[in-house]
């Protein structure tokens, strides 16, 4: 569980001029707020949405008093910071939320393969002379995937808008796991009413593709809807994802270690 930014303001969308600026209305007054999620989000920042707002504490040389936290639609709320995911991630991890790296103690967070860097690198840790579950995995390197689309029939897609460096982490994956690591894809939906998760064929076909060659390569994917709320945030459980018609993969359609 991760705790939301204390203090959240309620405000209503008006604009975006640029991909990390929002612009809003606070009780009549026009404020600029900070937006840490680059992907379109149209079908989320719709005048008038129900927006919570993060009052910046200090300010120093920033442009905005406020980070963009929450949106409020149809009775669910949504995350918008990108950021989060890689949290919820670690927090879980450190729980022994995570069924699939059951096993793993420590967590490395940005860790450099290739030409780029991944969220995480998990390994068993541990005194060596210490007996323990887990003693002989091999390095696991995950790289955290945010989602905030769903549609009306509960459908998770990602992306939201064509991510080239989506699919370079893919390959960098591949290769890892080529050379005998673990590697894996966690796509975190940061709203609870997603049933299950696909790749986005129509905005993203270059990752969709690239998804599919890396499932067939041993690469793992799997997928969590989370709980989020103005107070905490947290994964929920997980949601099989589908990269074609016939492939589920997930918790329960996966290779077990």
């Amino acid at each position: 569980m991760v705790e939301m930014p204390a203090g959240l303001v309620k405000a209503t969308f008006l604009s975006r001029p640029n991909r990390f600026t929002v612009v809003a209305d606070r009780g009549g007054e026009k404020v600029a707020a900070f937006l840490a999620d680059p992907g379109r989000l149209t079908e989320l920042l719709l005048p008038g949405a129900e927006l919570y707002l993060a009052p910046v504490q200090g300010g120093g040389k920033r442009k905005t008093a406020y980070d963009v936290v929450l949106l409020y639609r149809e009775g669910i709320f949504i995350s918008l910071d990108s950021r989060l995911p890689n949290r919820l991630f670690a927090a879980a991890f450190h729980s022994g939320r995570l069924a699939p790296f059951a096993g793993y103690r420590e967590l490395t967070a940005e860790v450099r393969a290739g030409s780029s860097r991944l969220d995480f690198l998990l390994t068993p840790g541990g005194k060596q002379e210490e007996p323990r579950r887990g003693a002989g995995l091999p390095p696991c390197y995950v790289e955290v995937k945010s989602v905030t689309l769903v549609t009306g029939d509960g459908l998770a897609l990602f992306p939201d808008a064509p991510t080239g460096r989506g699919s370079r982490h893919l390959q960098e994956l591949m290769v890892l796991r080529a050379g005998g690591c673990r590697a894996a894809v966690v796509f975190i939906i940061q709203r609870e009413d997603a049933v299950i998760l696909a790749p986005n064929e129509n905005t993203d076909p270059l990752f969709a593709r690239a998804l599919r060659e890396a499932a067939g390569a041993g690469v793992e994917i799997y997928a969590y809807r989370c709980r989020i709320s103005p107070a905490t945030a947290c994964l929920a459980d997980a949601v099989p994802v589908r990269l074609n018609s016939n492939f589920l993969c997930g918790d329960d359609h996966v290779k077990s270690w």
